[in-house]
């Protein structure tokens, strides 16, 4: 497990059984988006296997933060990983179905992981 105080928004990262899960917590926007760019990067370019997101402790703000989740889903998938939200709020569930993101982003069975200790920003 480590942890990033890396900027305004804290980050937990987790090992499970099939590549990494990662717990976000607090408002991604214009604001955050630079650290937890930063930090999915490195999940994703030091890692290998799925990489997990967790949203339901966290809040998507802005155009920003679904560009942050976009930008590290092709790069995922360019890195030969599966880069996947399996738990989110009712609110950001309908902003990634609204922008038809639901269809890439969200895996529908959510598998049994590790839990996860939510951090706050």
């Amino acid at each position: 497990m480590s942890v990033s105080n890396t900027g305004v928004l804290p980050v937990e990262v987790r090992p499970v059984h099939l590549g990494q899960e990662v717990a976000v917590v607090g408002r991604i926007d214009v604001h955050t988006a630079p650290d937890v760019r930063l930090l999915l990067h490195e999940i994703i370019d030091g890692g290998t296997g799925d990489v997990l997101v967790r949203l339901e402790r966290a809040e998507i703000g802005d155009a920003t933060g679904l560009g942050v989740l976009v930008e590290a889903y092709i790069r995922a998938r360019r890195a030969g990983r599966r880069f996947a939200v399996v738990g989110m709020t009712d609110r950001t569930e309908r902003l990634l179905r609204a922008s038809r993101l639901d269809r890439a982003l969200v895996l529908r069975d959510d598998p049994v992981v590790a839990t996860v200790a939510p951090l706050t920003a």
